[in-house]
């Protein structure tokens, strides 16, 4: 149990540190216009490119190009795989949670990166989300002894092709109303990501190869990264990122307990709820930090963090 809590922490620093690296690479990459600035990123002739229509499957080959995001990809894969740890012993419910935490690490580290400073309000959910984290520590029993049958693999498959079909839709959305849809459609492929994790029937590669739950995870992680990059691409980094953080914790909660049969220890069901509610809340609350600027406010002064990464990427 202690080396999952660990594991379940080494995972949100990971994610932490990589989303502040992806976030900088993301603007670098985008064809775009950045919020706020009609001008568009210049085309490959020079002249002023309008930014494309709908997701850019593009985005990722140019992504591939930037250091930061190649280095942000490692820091991805041991925070999955320590992901996986922790959720060979803890429920869905508190490593989804865990894993939210990732956004007061981003925030703490952003300060370093991209010289922003933290408000109190921000430190105070700082605070709130290792608290949370902590509640949820101290109350989460060992995983559900429920066993995912075949149908329900293959039902996670259906759900992503059908997040597939949802997120390309919701692409040619205007962007007011793109970003939270590609939020929301990113943050539930991720819940799906984890749940296919959580009901892997073993790591040996014959079981891999055989189980649907792998085809249902790598597919996840594809799909949502694409439309969690497009949201962060054309629109406001704190409206994508609490979007996901809401529907990559929630949904997967609820699937763990109903189906999988995940619980808390004897007594301490208040104490994970309460965990639960305050460590999602602040991380909720620290999302708008993805728009802080260099001086550390939020109010319009100072440089954007998409001015600061086309200066970065020079």
């Amino acid at each position: 149990m202690v080396a999952s809590l660990v594991a379940a922490v080494v995972a949100a620093v990971c994610y932490g540190v990589a989303s502040v690296m992806q976030a900088i690479a993301v603007r670098a990459a985008s064809h775009r216009p950045v919020p706020g600035n009609q001008a568009a990123a210049p085309g490959p002739d020079g002249a002023a490119a309008p930014g494309p229509p709908g997701v850019d499957p593009g985005l990722l080959v140019r992504l591939l190009r930037q250091w930061r995001f190649v280095a942000s990809l490692g820091l991805d894969i041991v925070g999955f795989l320590a992901q996986l740890v922790a959720l060979h012993r803890l429920p869905l419910f508190a490593v989804q949670a865990m894993i939210a935490a990732n956004l007061a690490v981003t925030a703490v580290c952003a300060t370093w990166l991209i010289g922003a400073t933290l408000r109190w309000r921000e430190w105070v959910a700082v605070g709130g989300v290792v608290t949370g984290v902590g509640l949820l520590g101290t109350s989460a029993g060992p995983e559900g002894a429920s066993q995912a049958g075949v149908v329900f693999k293959l039902a996670l498959i259906v759900a992503v092709a059908g997040l597939g079909v949802l997120g390309a839709a919701a692409g040619r959305l205007p962007d007011r109303l793109r970003t939270p849809a590609l939020g929301v459609i990113a943050g539930t492929g991720y819940g799906v990501l984890g749940v296919a994790a959580r009901v892997l029937g073993g790591f040996e590669p014959l079981t891999l190869i055989r189980d649907p739950a792998t085809y249902a995870l790598i597919a996840a992680g594809i799909v949502s990264f694409l439309f969690y990059a497009s949201a962060l691409e054309g629109g406001s980094v704190t409206v994508a990122t609490a979007a996901v953080v809401l529907a990559e914790t929630v949904p997967p909660a609820a699937v763990g307990i109903i189906f999988l049969g995940d619980r808390t220890r004897p007594g301490l069901g208040g104490v994970a709820i309460a965990g639960f509610a305050l460590a999602v809340c602040s991380a909720v609350a620290l999302a708008r930090f993805g728009e802080a600027h260099e001086d550390g406010r939020a109010d319009g002064g100072g440089e954007p963090v998409a001015q600061m990464a086309g200066k970065a990427s020079a």
